[in-house]
């Protein structure tokens, strides 16, 4: 599978990316992954340093007539999302990710492709091993835990780069060039239960919700996607409310940074209501088919009897729960007054676990508004709070303002036009780069983001195309050429 891929253009990025997806690098879990980088830079004799949380910086000097332009930052990170199939078998903590090739597009066998950011990282690493590009002085720098909480660029000491250009490479659109994106914040609500008995007299059915899209949490919100945690909410909650349904587990979602995809649920019946039960949930589920034809045209809703498990979890808290997710709020909350078709704030509830006592839901709020973001935040606080849960409000980053007076913009926006023969997308993302964390701690730098067109990222479905890859490697090649005067 991954063999065939090295043999496409460029090779010398689809080598690299070739060697990189063959390393698990699960976020929070990048040791190998970092090791790896390490191994890399030292045997290029390239200065290899790592600092404290676990980035990887390796510096490049200049070619020779190019020692007097400004040191450029590359800068990419080293973990991925790791999303399946449900039916699909992968260890990502054991196995390198196997890779395929349909058409234009390199995609994966049932699992994330690691595209983003791993594109990025080998596009870095090809220039480092490079003898023949030309560049100013290099500081590529490698962030670990991007997915998960941005604590790689939140731990980058200022001080350490020297650089005053950064060139962010984690953009999915090859016609696009960022110079903004959103921060974000992740709710957390925790509380417990008292279960009850099941009765010999009830019914129990397993609720699965699966085949919807999913996607990147930030970049595909707009899209109006189904949310699996919200759809079952939805079922359980008309279960409950017209026919005594009763909760004993439910497991929905994964990642914050992930629309969910599938939800699974476990509940029971009273067997004298099972038929009207089966009758009516099965209109709700064509009429939510229908909602959701469109965009979600495998969504599969399927309920099944099975055998009764010993507990429920008590009425008094099972109301609470799914009348607070009713209320919580899901997808875009705001868009942004000033740049057209941006989302300002949303919110994706990204995972519910019901089980054994403990409930826990996760979500990610988005927003380019730093007080939006906190209102959104405190809404959802509020309605998980008003059902006696506990709260947490962690993991907080910043947004990156857009500097319109930005000189790199400037450069690299003239460069696509006359690669291209076309102006490129100057834009603002409601993703969650790391440049606006790395602009704290290093606030005179100059910043933009591109890279190659990536669909799916975040899930199974992620696929990075061939023929982009090779127009922003020429683009990226032509960029550190032309690299301003200090």
């Amino acid at each position: 599978m991954s063999t065939s891929v090295r043999n496409l253009e460029p090779k010398e990025v689809w080598n690299m990316f070739a060697d990189l997806n063959a390393v698990p690098r699960p976020s929070k879990k990048e040791e190998r992954v970092i090791q790896f980088m390490v191994d890399f830079g030292k045997k290029l004799n390239l200065e290899t340093f790592v600092d404290k949380v676990g980035n990887v910086i390796i510096t490049k000097p200049a070619t020779k007539g190019l020692e007097n332009r400004k040191t450029v930052v590359l800068q990419s990170h080293l973990d991925m999302v790791h999303q399946k199939n449900s039916d699909t078998i992968f260890n990502f903590e054991k196995e390198g990710i196997k890779m395929l090739i349909q058409g234009d597009w390199v995609t994966a066998d049932g699992t994330t492709l690691g595209a983003d950011n791993g594109l990025g990282v080998a596009s870095i690493m090809a220039v480092l091993a490079s003898t023949e590009i030309e560049h100013p002085n290099l500081e590529a720098l490698f962030t670990i835990d991007e997915e998960t909480g941005m604590t790689g660029a939140m731990g980058l000491e200022g001080g350490i780069l020297k650089g005053e250009i950064l060139l962010n490479l984690d953009t999915e659109e090859d016609d696009e060039i960022g110079m903004g994106c959103a921060g974000g914040i992740d709710v957390t609500a925790i509380r417990t239960y008292s279960e009850e008995l099941v009765p010999e007299t009830a019914t129990a059915f397993t609720i699965s919700v699966k085949g919807l899209n999913g996607g990147h949490s930030g970049m595909d919100i707009i899209k109006g996607l189904g949310n699996a945690n919200k759809i079952m909410n939805r079922l359980l909650f008309e279960g409950y409310t017209n026919y005594g349904l009763k909760i004993s587990e439910v497991n929905g979602g994964s990642l914050r940074n992930a629309i969910p995809r599938e939800s699974f649920a476990l509940v029971t019946i009273d067997t004298a209501s099972k038929e009207f039960f089966l009758l009516k949930t099965s209109e709700l589920i064509n009429n939510i088919k229908e909602e959701f034809s469109t965009i979600e045209s495998n969504l599969i809703i399927e309920i099944q009897e099975t055998q009764l498990p010993e507990k429920v979890m008590e009425l008094e808290i099972q109301e609470g729960f799914l009348k607070s997710t009713y209320a919580a709020f899901n997808g875009v909350y705001r868009m942004s007054p000033d740049i057209e078709n941006l989302v300002e704030t949303s919110n994706n509830i990204a995972r519910v676990v019901v089980k054994s006592g403990h409930i826990k839901i996760g979500c990610l709020t988005r927003s380019s508004s730093e007080t939006n973001k906190i209102d959104l935040a405190n809404s959802l606080k509020s309605a998980y709070e008003l059902s006696g849960f506990d709260v947490e409000l962690s993991g907080e980053y910043p947004g990156w303002q857009p500097n319109i007076n930005s000189e790199i913009l400037d450069i690299v926006s003239n460069l696509y036009e006359n690669l291209h023969g076309e102006k490129a997308k100057v834009e603002a993302c409601h993703a969650g780069l790391e440049c606006g964390i790395l602009g704290q701690n290093y606030p005179e730098i100059d910043m933009v983001s591109f890279g190659p067109t990536i669909r799916g990222a975040h899930s199974p479905d992620e696929r990075a195309s061939i023929s982009s890859t090779k127009k922003f490697w020429r683009f990226l090649i032509e960029i550190l050429g032309n690299i301003p005067k200090k």
